[in-house]
């Protein structure tokens, strides 16, 4: 699909199929082959009328009466979002988190690699999280120059996360999650997603409050 295209597709649709591949790629290891919109609403909480809408700004999907079938709609999400080749990543923060993020196996399932962990710590440095050694962080910015990375997972403390965004837009790096609760700041050609646990967890405990307070009624 051509960058012009992409340019057409609404932004709710493009942060929605990243869920629906989630979903999809969960049946397929549960040995599923065909999926319903009716199905995938249940899974995700999205109104199968609107996934339907979703899935036809890419293309004839589904048949009536059978769904859509699991393996080529995962092909088809995984060329939109460009998952269907690997993408490398550093990860700057080898603490607990650093390592969960690392460890975590859904990363490779949807084209991610860690190709290099970082940390400032004598007592971390050296150490292997799988089969990656952590580097110390200085060494960053020589190796996203020198392998070519664009993508930088901070997963450090607050205090430091500033500095490590910096070092990342310098290096060339042009997407940056952040694990952190700081708002930190980019340059205009780097992309930010902030990702921070607890601030989805107070989100959610806005539902969840006011479904407290249904009961109480």
């Amino acid at each position: 699909m051509s960058t012009s295209e992409n340019d057409r597709i609404p932004e709710g649709v493009i942060e929605r199929l990243p869920t629906y591949l989630s979903v999809l790629i969960q049946l397929r290891q549960d040995g599923c082959y065909t999926a319903s919109s009716a199905k995938l609403g249940d899974l995700t909480d999205i109104n199968p009328a609107q996934i339907r809408r979703d899935l036809t700004h890419f293309g004839s999907f589904g048949k009536r009466g059978v769904g859509y079938e699991i393996v080529s709609l995962i092909d088809r999400i995984q060329r939109i979002l460009g998952s269907d080749h690997t993408h490398r990543l550093v990860l700057v923060g080898a603490g607990h988190l650093g390592a969960a993020i690392a460890d975590y196996n859904g990363l490779r399932a949807r084209g991610f690699v860690v190709s290099a962990i970082f940390d400032n710590s004598p007592s971390k440095i050296g150490t292997r999280i799988g089969d990656i050694i952590v580097q110390d962080v200085e060494a960053m910015p020589r190796i996203v120059r020198d392998q070519n990375i664009r993508i930088g997972v901070i997963a450090v403390p607050p205090e430091a996360a500033q500095t490590v965004s910096d070092m990342m837009c310098a290096s060339g790096i042009r997407v940056i999650l952040n694990y952190t609760p700081t708002m930190v700041r980019v340059t205009d050609d780097v992309t930010l997603h902030n990702t921070d646990p607890v601030r989805e967890l107070l989100h959610t405990l806005y539902y969840l409050s006011r479904t407290e307070s249904v009961a109480r009624a």
